[in-house]
């Protein structure tokens, strides 16, 4: 399974949401490799398998801003569960 967290520079809401996905690996024991993605994103984006966790596809626009719907804990958690139970 692959989770990536994407930020924009300086964000910050990255750290907290990096805690946040690892700490969700480690409690699930999920074999997942976390990627971390910096570049022009809206800010924290957590994707697992290609998928955003909040359910909001990005249309792909370029975006330094933070996201008002912050991927949370019980999002995080079920996307885990879902990727690790389909695949």
């Amino acid at each position: 399974m692959r989770v990536e967290v994407l930020h924009h520079e300086g964000c910050p809401l990255f750290a907290p949401a990096m805690e946040l996905v690892r700490g969700c690996v480690r409690e699930l024991g999920v074999d997942a490799v976390i990627v971390e993605r910096v570049a022009r994103y809206p800010s924290p984006t957590v994707l697992v398998d290609g998928r955003d966790v909040m359910g909001v596809p990005s249309d792909g626009t370029p975006a330094d801003a933070c996201r008002l719907d912050v991927p949370t804990r019980e999002r995080v958690a079920d996307a885990l569960r879902s990727a690790s139970s389909s695949g």
